[in-house]
């Protein structure tokens, strides 16, 4: 069975122990979504073909009065995982609006595109308060992978932050020397 990104994200979240479908979301609306997100739209459609292929299954378990299936891994689901994770990633793909307006960014005033780039390192900049947020509780596990990818997490949109000072200085320098040469 072809994994979708979808799928991926499901089962690696159920590796992780039993979960409603709701219970995935909030998990990867906590961890994942920075980087591979996942819509209560696909989850449920996924977890049910996830389940006719027999690498998940459902137990009703409701709450409250409320309807609930809660979702573990079968042993072929476990097996499918652990060859998934053992395998290098097959795909690299960053989506980042931010990039491809400033990509097609001269079609902008100078002024509007400096104003894009200081958008673009104020939510940066915001998403690294995020994830600093989380890190107290995660550093209690510093070896776990999770924690690993917190970290490269923080880094990383650091790390943008600091390159969109440095396109902001450089662009209103070379402004700066059109105007006076």
């Amino acid at each position: 069975m072809e994994l979708s990104p979808t799928a991926k994200v499901i089962l690696g979240v159920l590796g992780m122990g039993p979960r409603s479908g709701y219970e995935i979301k909030a998990l990867v609306d906590r961890s994942t979504r920075f980087f591979w997100a996942a819509s209560y739209g696909q989850i449920y459609p996924e977890l049910r073909r996830l389940g006719e292929a027999g690498l998940v299954e459902g137990t009703d378990s409701p709450t409250g009065g409320r309807k609930r299936t809660v979702y573990r891994l079968t042993p072929t689901g476990e097996g499918i995982l652990r060859r998934w994770l053992g395998t290098p990633p097959e795909i690299y793909e960053m989506r980042h609006e931010g990039m491809l307006k400033l990509f097609f960014a001269d079609a902008l005033e100078p002024a509007e595109r400096i104003e894009r780039l200081r958008e673009m390192q104020t939510l940066h900049r915001d998403k690294v308060a995020a994830l600093r947020e989380i890190e107290p509780a995660a550093s209690e596990f510093p070896d776990s992978s999770p924690y690993q990818v917190l970290r490269f997490g923080i880094e990383f949109n650091e790390w943008v932050v600091e390159w969109c000072e440095r396109a902001v200085e450089e662009l209103e320098a070379r402004l700066a020397a059109k105007r006076t040469g």
